[in-house]
């Protein structure tokens, strides 16, 4: 199966389309799928936040599985554009929403709402991935007590983090991507 299809659920067998240029850095199929064998048990009626969305491709495969809402960000038009574009082609609109922004901004400002699953694949080299999560550290209200946080990023780009509210859960490597899994720290009782 192609790097830009979607892998199972309603939509499965279904090709997205790619953001012409080089801006984004689409999920690889062998990443994807490891995401979603770790996440299924918990996708069905679950909400997700997909950062530097790209083509929607992780989004997607989320509402394609049965998540309830899924909201996309990224701050390149021809990327929302790409979104928008796949998911007509899925049909899967109902329950996406698609912010045209900047991540970082979107994380600062107070949370509207929680959500269960984070998705975090910035361009690489950048350490966009650790400002992603030292802002997210300190506005955990975007964050269900249980949620899980993916980010995606190349091994080299590996890091010691010091977060309060964050930890690292899990890590596996796929080749040149290092797929890291984050969980909060606080629990049910500090919510809200």
């Amino acid at each position: 199966m192609g790097e830009l299809n979607v892998i199972g659920g309603k939509a499965g067998g279904f090709s997205l389309k790619s953001v012409p240029g080089n801006i984004t850095r689409p999920v690889m199929a062998k990443v994807k799928k490891a995401v979603f064998d770790i996440a299924t048990p918990y996708v069905y009626d679950s909400s997700w936040l997909d950062l530097f969305a790209g083509t929607g491709s992780v989004g997607i495969e989320a509402l394609s599985r049965g998540a309830r809402f899924v909201r996309f960000v990224d701050i390149h038009p021809a990327a929302v554009k790409t979104i928008h574009e796949n998911l007509a082609h899925t049909e899967l609109e109902e329950g996406a929403q698609v912010w045209h922004g900047n991540v970082f901004q979107v994380l600062g400002r107070e949370a509207d709402r929680r959500f269960d699953f984070l998705y975090i694949a910035p361009p690489q080299y950048e350490r966009l991935w650790v400002k992603s999560l030292e802002i997210l550290d300190r506005n955990t209200d975007w964050l269900y007590y249980d949620a899980w946080i993916f980010v995606q990023i190349d091994p080299v780009e590996m890091e010691p983090l010091s977060l309060e509210n964050l930890k690292l859960f899990d890590r596996r490597e796929y080749g040149s991507t290092a797929l890291l899994l984050f969980v909060p720290t606080f629990d049910e009782r500090e919510e809200g």
